[in-house]
């Protein structure tokens, strides 16, 4: 009786372990949808080819599922006006493979004219892979932008 107890036991057991997989959080270190990090961007140009945007964004964890919080430098380069550096905070939404960027300038690093008036940068993404998202500047224009992870390089 003991033994079938056992075995029952050792049974039920086997199964909590099979089912622990679905029950894993989803947000594991193996995702590849995971997008929390440190990524580097680039626009297409814009401004009839006059302006082109590069920089860096971190995403972080954020209190509420779905949502991360985020710092965000972008350097703007424009023929007509030269070049702007802008640090800003920034919260991302995420909805599936979607992500909404919505930022605030937090300080003008750089600017070439006196009284640029620079709105903050937003972007729409898509994650397309681990490494890569894909999508849109939407600001004082819209361009293409492509957010690639930044990964560790030798210095």
């Amino acid at each position: 009786m003991f033994q079938a107890k056992l075995g029952l036991a050792a049974m039920v057991f086997a199964g909590f372990l099979a089912c622990a997989p679905a029950y894993a959080d989803s947000k594991s270190e193996t995702d590849p949808t995971d997008v929390i990090g440190t990524w580097s961007f680039q626009t297409k140009p814009y401004r009839g080819g006059e302006c082109m945007m590069s920089g860096t964004m971190y995403l972080s964890p954020h209190p509420e599922d779905g949502q991360y919080a985020c710092e965000l430098t972008a350097v703007e380069v424009c023929s007509m006006w030269g070049r702007s550096v802008v640090r800003q905070s920034c919260q991302a939404r995420r909805f599936g493979n979607q992500i909404s960027i919505r930022s605030q300038i937090e300080e003008m690093l750089e600017a070439k004219v006196e009284g640029l008036v620079y709105v903050p940068d937003n972007f729409t993404l898509t994650v397309q892979s681990a490494d890569r998202m894909f999508g849109a500047l939407v600001s004082a224009v819209t361009a293409p932008a492509e957010f690639r992870r930044a990964t560790d390089g030798i210095s």
